[in-house]
């Protein structure tokens, strides 16, 4: 079994002033070796995140710590398969009323189609996502 990282727990572990090799280093303790990868999207929203920094240091420290992490993990496409089930689940989701950002279920339908649990301090959106298995880290 392997685990999907959100956004998220990456943000945590920048503000708490770890490297991208310490958080992966902690998560894989804490997951017993699993394979930890992150979804395009992921990195989409933390390109985003580094570009609107608020400082030029910010925002090298931020790249820095990407291209870290591209280093030291697998990065999985959004596939004809994740896009399929994302529509498919937005589809019954918004049909019981629900709704959840595209990024967000795009991570958890990438998850899904690997067999993959989702790391995140999301629980509001992920949570909606049928049979995702979260992981708080």
């Amino acid at each position: 079994m392997g685990l999907i990282l959100d956004s998220s727990i990456v943000i945590a572990a920048e503000r708490l002033g770890q490297t991208a090799y310490q958080m992966l280093e902690a998560i894989r303790l804490k997951t017993d070796d699993a394979e930890i990868a992150i979804s395009v999207v992921t990195v989409l929203e933390l390109a985003h995140g580094s570009t609107r920094a608020d400082t030029a240091q910010r925002r090298a420290m931020r790249q820095k710590f990407l291209n870290d992490l591209l280093a030291g993990m697998p990065v999985h496409p959004v596939t004809v398969a994740i896009a399929l089930r994302a529509g498919q689940t937005d589809g019954h989701m918004q049909a019981a009323g629900k709704r959840i950002a595209l990024a967000d279920l795009l991570i958890g339908s990438t998850a899904l189609e690997l067999g993959y649990s989702v790391a995140t301090a999301n629980l509001r959106h992920f949570a909606m996502i049928p049979q995702l298995t979260i992981e708080q880290l």
